[in-house]
């Protein structure tokens, strides 16, 4: 048996359970086309057919050409399992204006979450023909299953598809399907896996190659690189203005954006540095060592590292490690995780003992390390532990924190360099292919998206497609909406361009947009 929540809100006149059924009638197969409100064109506006005035009392809806894509590209997407990853793309993709529903086991969760947000929400077995029958009677356009069972999220997955359901994800922990994902995508028609601990493990290892960097991400294909960095009282770009930028450091870079306390900026030519900003700076990987290099601030790549913890994202990122040659010491209290570690890896150094324990970090070498890792099973712990490593050791040290809050804090207050969230992570990759899907009907689809200050700000990667209107016209003739910089673009010779006003994108480019507004979907829409 299931059980069905609702959310009521207040909605042109009508509360969220009222709407529904009028909402669902315009949602049908027929409405295929992307255009689920059946708008039509008038003065300038768009007005809802009848039925869509209707939903809403009788009163036309209008709204701008860009409302009226983010209606059309409204999608009706089934989650399945709440933990911290179903929670978190539940946040991101009801803030995208799609209709989900949440399903889970536990009553106390769904009815937490559709307190929360503008979703509905069934208690009971996501693996279960009659409950994702219950969500939506022909199949949903995507189906995300995230609980904690590899074993259910695929069948709930495959009931998904026997549904009608077009797209489905599948998270996948355990590393004995890795060698089973072709035949699970092309026989069993999953859409996607998403493996947390193995995203989160890329993560870090891209941040002990450049441990300058509290973040590191990449785009065209590794040609153009964007990372996080924290300016100390006395660092030299303090109280530097961007137009001068490029006159004192002699690199062509980009800072794109920039967190200063709670406020999140865009910056403009005219905007001054300051002690304890957080700056997000793009540039090719050279470039980027360069602009290091000239501030003497530049750290070598990671050698020795150091991870407390041998959970299954140890696992991932020893493997990593590995394949780049470094060095590694894993600390572990339980002594069967350590002896499956040390017989997967035996080139490992793995010590059964309390990772907290000060006199064992000694007697390990701690202070010889490039790096400290924190992965243990508590947020608490990995924070002290990443504290304490900073205390005695100058290395790059990166903790684990899956608790937003303490995430946020932990970040804010600098007490970690950097952090990671498997969470986070995931739900930034889910996000991309969601655009992607929602964009399908055109060609400039996001090839890549990350995620800035804390979900603030994202960067996304598109290819410049042919027909684009504003191909070949400089920058600086462009009206770019408020909150949004071309931060960096990719000719298709593989050249990569630091832009300026007089700079034009071209056919085949790839071009990285940095944007406050969370919602953009296609290149088009960068202009007003």
């Amino acid at each position: 048996m299931s059980y069905c929540f609702f959310l009521r809100l207040c909605y042109n006149g009508l509360n969220n359970a009222q709407l529904l059924p009028g909402i669902a009638a315009l949602q049908g197969r027929a409405l295929l086309a992307r255009c689920p409100l059946a708008m039509q064109e008038t003065m300038g506006g768009t007005q809802c057919s009848d039925k869509a005035a209707r939903a809403t009392n009788g009163r036309p809806y209008m709204c701008s050409r860009f409302e009226k894509e983010k209606w059309s590209v409204r999608m009706r997407i089934v989650v399945v399992g709440l933990g911290k990853v179903g929670r978190a793309l539940t946040a991101q993709l009801t803030a995208e204006n799609n209709d989900i529903v949440v399903i889970d086991q536990n009553p106390d969760l769904i009815e937490d979450i559709v307190n929360i947000y503008d979703v509905r929400g069934l208690v009971g077995n996501g693996g279960c023909y009659d409950v994702q029958k219950e969500a939506f009677e022909d199949g949903a356009d995507l189906l995300i299953a995230t609980t904690s069972s590899d074993e259910s999220n695929i069948l709930a997955c495959l009931v998904a598809k026997k549904l009608g359901t077009q797209h489905t994800i599948a998270r996948i922990r355990n590393p004995e399907y890795e060698k089973q994902l072709r035949f699970m995508r092309d026989d069993l028609g999953l859409s996607m896996f998403v493996n947390p601990e193995k995203a989160t493990a890329r993560e870090i290892a891209r941040v002990l190659r450049f441990p300058s960097a509290i973040k590191r991400e990449q785009f065209c294909r590794q040609r153009f690189e964007l990372i996080e960095y924290r300016l100390a009282d006395d660092n030299p770009l303090v109280g530097l203005q961007l137009s001068d930028l490029y006159r004192n450091i002699r690199v062509k870079i980009l800072i794109c954006a920039v967190a200063r306390g709670s406020e999140t900026i865009i910056p403009t030519g005219m905007f001054t540095l300051r002690a304890g900003d957080k700056i997000y700076l793009t540039a090719s990987a050279r470039d980027l060592e360069s602009f290091f290099r000239k501030l003497n601030l530049f750290k070598a790549k990671a050698s020795n590292v150091m991870i407390v913890g041998a959970s299954r994202m140890t696992y991932y990122l020893v493997k990593e490690l590995q394949d780049i040659q470094k060095r590694v010491t894993v600390i572990d209290s339980d002594a069967a995780r350590c002896q499956e570690m040390s017989e997967k890896f035996p080139g490992v150094l793995v010590i059964h003992g309390d990772g907290a324990d000060a006199e064992l970090l000694s007697e390990e070498r701690i202070t010889d390390m490039d790096a400290f890792v924190a992965l243990t099973g508590l947020d608490e712990t990995n924070i002290i532990l990443a504290m304490y490593a900073s205390q005695i050791n100058s290395c790059k040290v990166v903790a684990k924190i899956n608790r937003e809050s303490f995430a946020e804090l932990a970040a804010a207050k600098g007490m970690v360099d950097s952090v990671v969230s498997t969470a986070s992570v995931t739900s930034e990759s889910i996000a991309m292919y969601v655009r992607a899907m929602q964009n399908s009907f055109e060609s400039e689809n996001i090839k890549t998206l990350h995620r800035l200050v804390s979900g603030r700000v994202e960067a996304l990667e598109f290819n410049v497609a042919p027909g684009l209107p504003f191909i070949g016209v400089p920058l600086k003739d462009l009206t770019l909406r408020k909150g949004l910089l071309v931060a960096g673009i990719v000719r298709r010779n593989g050249q990569t361009v630091i832009p300026s006003g007089n700079d034009a994108l071209q056919e085949g480019d790839d071009v990285v947009i940095v944007t406050t507004d969370t919602t953009l979907h296609s290149l088009r829409d960068i202009v007003k």
